[in-house]
């Protein structure tokens, strides 16, 4: 059985490739753009929670859900 993953829940681009790759830029690139597209800061606030639960391969694999990452 396979699981469908939601991908792009905020209907955001956010461009990761070729910047600075630590976590906290990559945490802030996305909410940054997350506010900038007037995301309501509540589910801004829930993407963060979620992204910061685990170590950096959650991180980015909870930017790809939430965002269209380049």
């Amino acid at each position: 059985m396979s699981e469908t993953v939601e991908t792009n829940k905020f209907g955001v681009e956010v461009q990761l490739s070729g910047n600075d790759g630590n976590a906290f830029m990559v945490l802030g690139s996305c909410s940054k753009a997350a506010r900038r597209a007037n995301i309501d800061k509540q589910e801004i606030d829930k993407f963060t929670q979620e992204a910061m639960m685990g170590d950096y391969d959650h991180l980015l694999r909870t930017c790809m859900k939430y965002f269209d990452v380049s």
